[in-house]
């Protein structure tokens, strides 16, 4: 059974848009992560983001079933207590690797500690791992043709947060970025795509918010990174003439210590030779590029 949900401390939301309550979720041996917090049965929306592409529980075993064998996962600083199928883990490279090497303790029971993981975000991965998302969902807008964050309110319940408390830079993140780079270290591809897509319906975000979250992006992914780090290259872009401002910014850049501003700077140049090229070109001759 899941332990308590993690509550990071209070933090002021950055969305605007997006309101959504927190998750509590709880293991079962039979159906995986099961949770209470949604609305009743009849009110559910089935489309999801991965619903089409996302292997679910029944097809990661050859068999077709999921076996008996259970993780115990401890997680954080506090060693909180997760479980989840072995089978659901492999899904996973490296999970896969650590149940087989030393990761393991000495009596050789199946037990991986992960003191650097946030219960919070941990939690989400291993929602993703059974049901293909996470909380809150991915919808798609069949009129509009476009994806949306789930909504949903609660009696009793109020708005989920999208930052969360990360002890490692001892502040908010953006949850969605967390969960990128977590999927970038597991090698859940798919599930960095969903988290980036989640992570570009966001708005209002707040400049300290998005210079945190884009040097805690920098430091954990690699370079060759070309998803995250552009999207907040291009956030900050959008977002300059508030950045221009934000006494944030100037104190972020005169800290440094990250590619990020080195590769805003060339962003930037991009951006205004893409600018100048476009103003250059003969009028009768711009539908050609």
């Amino acid at each position: 059974m899941f332990g308590r949900r993690f509550e990071p401390p209070a933090s002021k939301s950055f969305s605007k848009t997006s309101k959504a309550n927190k998750s509590s979720s709880s293991f079962s041996k039979t159906s995986g992560v099961s949770k209470s917090r949604h609305e009743p049965r009849q009110h559910r929306r089935p489309a999801t983001a991965t619903s089409s592409n996302i292997p679910n529980q029944t097809a990661l075993s050859p068999t077709g079933t999921l076996t008996p064998s259970i993780v115990t996962l401890v997680i954080g600083k506090d060693q909180r207590i997760f479980a989840a199928h072995e089978d659901v883990l492999c899904a996973s490279p490296w999970f896969q690797q650590a149940l087989s090497d030393q990761y393991m303790d000495s009596q050789n029971s199946k037990r991986i500690h992960l003191p650097d993981e946030e219960p919070e975000i941990f939690s989400s991965v291993l929602e993703y791992l059974y049901k293909g998302d996470y909380y809150p969902r991915l919808i798609h807008n069949k009129r509009r043709n476009s994806w949306e964050i789930e909504q949903i309110e609660e009696e009793g319940r109020g708005s989920n947060e999208s930052t969360v408390y990360h002890h490692a830079v001892d502040g908010d993140i953006l949850k969605d970025t967390i969960i990128y780079c977590t999927a970038e270290k597991y090698g859940l591809e798919e599930l960095k795509r969903v988290a980036l897509r989640k992570q570009g319906l966001q708005s209002g975000i707040q400049c300290s918010t998005i210079l945190t979250s884009a040097r805690y992006a920098y430091a954990n992914t690699p370079d060759t990174d070309s998803k995250l780090r552009a999207h907040y290259l291009a956030l900050i872009i959008r977002s300059r003439s508030t950045f221009k401002r934000s006494g944030t910014m100037q104190l972020e850049m005169f800290n440094g210590g990250t590619q990020l501003f080195f590769d805003l700077f060339v962003a930037l140049c991009n951006h205004v030779d893409d600018i100048s090229s476009a103003q250059n070109t003969p009028r009768s001759n711009r539908h050609f590029f």
